[in-house]
């Protein structure tokens, strides 16, 4: 599979905010050629409009959400930083549901299963997991509220307990605080990692499918691998 990169940038030039700071912009510019006669006032009005330059462009890059697969990992890069994970340690990825009332309804979010969660754990950028264990609070809740598993929601939305894992190497303080959130995200929807679906460029169907794609790539690589070393 040839190396993928996927660019989400809800904010644009092309969008109506970008074009409101530009058109201030223009005539912050043209106020200064035309009507301005005081320098002190000539500085401030260019000092504000090189500020809302830097401020849209700070807010197309913060919104920016882009995704790198290759035939060997999928990797999602944000802002503040991002997270990679290998095919070979992918159980499955799919669109998340809730029960409503025997219904199944699906949500707003994708979901990554792993089979092991040390090499997430070790590699996440700690500002990408302090995000992680907020923006998904309210995923969590949903969770809860559908699971027949007993739990209060202030027990387990910053559980900081120890994790130890398969191995015995343990994890404390925000890095078993995230273990600890994926472990009761996996009780309640079956997966570990999420990735909302306003963070795409299509539908998270169309999301999952794709990656489905790559996965099944890189399960179909490494069995061949193993016949070739057998054959060897």
């Amino acid at each position: 599979m040839e190396t993928l990169q996927i660019i989400y940038q809800p904010i644009k030039l092309s969008s109506p905010l970008a074009r409101l700071g530009l058109l201030l912009t223009l005539a912050g510019l043209v106020s200064i050629f035309v009507f301005v006669t005081s320098f002190k006032l000539a500085i401030i009005i260019s000092l504000v409009t090189l500020i809302s330059l830097c401020f849209i462009k700070w807010l197309a890059l913060k919104s920016t959400v882009s995704y790198t697969l290759t035939a060997t990992h999928f990797q999602q890069h944000l802002f503040k930083g991002g997270w990679v994970v290998k095919w070979n340690n992918i159980v499955k990825i799919g669109v998340c549901h809730c029960d409503q009332q025997g219904w199944q309804q699906p949500l707003p979010w994708i979901g990554i299963k792993l089979k092991n969660y040390s090499p997430y754990l070790d590699s996440i950028c700690p500002r990408i997991a302090t995000d992680i264990l907020l923006s998904q609070r309210a995923l969590l809740y949903i969770g809860m509220k559908q699971s027949i598993l007993d739990a209060h929601f202030e027990d387990i939305v910053l559980d900081s307990q120890p994790y130890k894992n398969e191995q015995g190497s343990e994890y404390k303080g925000l890095q078993a605080m995230l273990a600890n959130r994926m472990r009761h995200q996996r009780n309640y929807f079956d997966y570990d990692i999420f990735i909302s679906a306003q963070d795409i460029d299509r539908t998270a169907e169309e999301f999952v499918g794709l990656a489905r794609r790559y996965l099944a790539a890189a399960e179909r690589q490494h069995e061949e691998q193993l016949i070739d070393n057998k054959c060897q």
